[in-house]
């Protein structure tokens, strides 16, 4: 469960989970075996700060959708300033054996007139940057290294940490990211057993096109993992709890 601790309350679900970006909303779905989950949740929650928790309850997992803003924390000499930076962090608890599961992030399939899509990952970063004259937008999540590395942290099964040789030998393997057209990315996992957990970050930051082409600010916005997300955003809604007490 995301933020077990954290206060909140039931709101009525009425649009689908989404990131409002300069290119479109950038929206999100599941796929479990062949079934996709509804694209309303069954429950949705606000959480202080304009946080959004999204719940559904499938017969063989819970799927949670936390959206967050985020700060990457930029250091200020470096770095030109960003527009604006949000955030998701999904997660997948499975109650059953699933063979295969997928998380899509998707911006619409027509952009802006004007606007170029490409991928634009690397260093277990899986990304892709929209920009027009005017703005650049990336958008981030972990690589396939990156998930084999946060099974040893704890945000996905411990022994995907041996399928690190499949990240580099793709002809056997039936997991990874796909880029499709660049609109959009799927993370298709590895099997899950019954007790497993599966946590994935989805960052998008945007930026005027010209400040992000002179320090790629965008880029380096978008490699939080799941734990510093969570961990933000804990801190976040902590402060201003605590606000009105330190007044």
């Amino acid at each position: 469960m995301l933020l077990p601790t954290v206060p909140r309350t039931r709101v009525r679900s009425a649009d689908r989970s989404a990131i409002d970006t300069p290119f479109g909303p950038l929206t999100f779905s599941t796929t479990i075996g062949n079934v996709g989950l509804p694209l309303l949740p069954d429950e949705l929650f606000e959480l202080p700060g304009g946080r959004m928790l999204a719940r559904w309850v499938h017969p063989a997992a819970q799927v949670e959708l936390l959206l967050t803003p985020y700060d990457p924390e930029l250091d200020a000499e470096h770095w030109e300033p960003l527009t604006d930076c949000r955030a998701v962090v999904w997660r997948i608890d499975a109650r059953a054996p699933i063979e295969r599961v997928r998380f899509s992030a998707t911006l619409p399939a027509r952009l802006p007139e004007g606007a170029d899509a490409g991928w634009d990952g690397g260093q277990a970063l899986a990304a892709i940057t929209v920009e027009d004259d005017n703005t650049r937008l990336t958008v981030g999540g972990n690589d396939e290294e990156a998930i084999c590395c946060a099974a040893a942290e704890g945000e996905a099964p411990r022994r995907w940490a041996k399928l690190s040789g499949e990240v580099y030998d793709r002809s056997f393997s039936t997991w990874g990211v796909d880029f499709g057209d660049h609109h959009n990315m799927s993370w298709t996992l590895p099997p899950l057993e019954a007790g497993d957990h599966c946590e994935l970050p989805v960052v998008a930051a945007w930026a005027p096109a010209e400040a992000a082409e002179k320090c790629a600010n965008t880029w380096y916005a978008v490699m939080p993992s799941p734990t510093v997300l969570l961990r933000q955003a804990t801190a976040e809604i902590a402060k201003r709890a605590a606000a009105p007490e330190a007044g």
